[in-house]
C-alpha cells in the first residue's frame, strides 16, 4: 500500500499572507490525519515564507503519525526579518532538535519558487554522505530528492540513503499533455534500479487526482502531496479531498 503524506506548506502560506494565526497549521494537520492521511510533510525554507520553525516544533509535539521534514541540508542559520517569527536555525539544527521519522534532503535554494530538480550525485555525493550518516544516527530515515536517473540510484545507496523521492514534475507535465507513456517509463526504470539496490521509493511534486492513478510505479511506498491537494480542498473540503487522494492511490497502476 502506498501511503499519503500531506504537505502543509500551502496552509501556512495562506496564514502568512496576514498577521494572524489562521488557518491553524497544527489543527489542519490533525484534520488531514483524521481524514486518513498517513503522514505529515513540511518543507521549511530559510526565509520561512510558508512553514516556520515554530510550526515544525508544534506539529512534532501534536501528531501521532509519521513526520517528514524536507529541506536543503546545507542551508545555514538565518535571522528572521519578521517580528514574532523565530530565527531559522539551519536545516540540520532543526532536524537534530525535532528528530522526525523521515528527513527528505532537497537541493533547493532561496531563489527557487519551489523545488525544481533532484541532487546531482556526481557532484554532491561526497558531502552528502556524512550528513546522511548523522541523520541516521539521530534516528531519521533519510530520503534523497532525485530525478529519475537509474545510474544515480546505486550512488544514493552507497552513500547511505534509505529512500529516494522521485521528482515527478516531468511526469505530471507529460500527463497533462496527454502523452505520458515515454516519460512514465523513465520513472519505472529508475524505480526498478532503486529497488534493485535496496532503496525505498517515494514520489512527489505536481501529483494530483488526475495523474496519480496512472503513476504505475512498483513498490511505491509514499507520496507527498501539498499544492494540488490544498487547491482541491477549496472546492471539495479538506476531509473529502484527503479521502479522494487515498482512493486514487488504491486505483494507482
Amino acid at each position: 500500500m502506498t501511503l499519503l503524506s500531506v504537505n502543509l506548506n500551502k496552509i501556512a502560506l495562506i496564514r502568512n499572507s496576514r498577521d494572524t494565526t489562521i488557518p491553524d497549521v497544527v489543527a489542519h494537520a490533525q484534520l488531514c490525519i483524521d481524514a486518513g492521511a498517513d503522514g505529515i510533510t513540511v518543507h521549511p525554507r530559510p526565509d520561512q515564507r510558508h512553514i516556520r520553525v515554530d510550526d515544525c516544533d508544534a506539529i512534532a509535539k501534536a501528531i501521532k503519525v509519521e513526520f517528514n521534514i524536507e529541506g536543503n541540508p546545507f542551508a545555514p542559520a538565518k535571522p528572521s526579518d519578521r517580528h514574532g517569527v523565530s530565527d531559522y536555525p539551519g536545516f540540520m539544527s532543526l532536524v537534530e532538535r525535532i528528530r522526525p521519522a523521515q528527513a527528505t534532503l532537497v537541493p533547493d535554494g532561496d531563489s527557487q519558487l519551489t523545488s525544481d530538480h533532484g541532487f546531482d550525485l556526481s557532484q554532491d555525493a561526497e558531502r552528502l554522505a556524512p550528513i546522511i550518516a548523522t541523520l541516521k544516527d539521530w534516528g531519521c530515515r533519510v530520503s534523497l530528492f532525485m530525478d529519475p536517473n537509474p545510474q544515480d540510484m546505486v550512488i544514493a545507496r552507497e552513500i547511505g540513503a534509505d529512500r529516494v523521492e522521485l521528482y515527478t514534475e516531468a511526469y505530471a507535465a507529460a500527463h497533462a499533455s496527454g502523452d505520458y507513456a515515454t516519460v512514465l517509463k523513465r520513472y519505472q526504470v529508475a524505480a526498478e534500479a532503486a529497488s534493485k539496490v535496496g532503496l525505498g521509493i517515494n514520489a512527489g511534486h505536481d501529483l494530483n487526482l488526475h495523474n496519480l492513478p496512472d503513476f504505475a510505479i512498483e513498490n511505491l511506498l509514499e507520496v507527498s502531496i501539498g499544492h494540488a491537494l490544498v487547491v482541491d480542498a477549496l472546492s471539495m473540503g479538506l476531509a473529502a479531498t484527503v479521502a479522494r487522494y487515498k482512493a486514487a492511490l488504491v486505483k494507482r497502476g
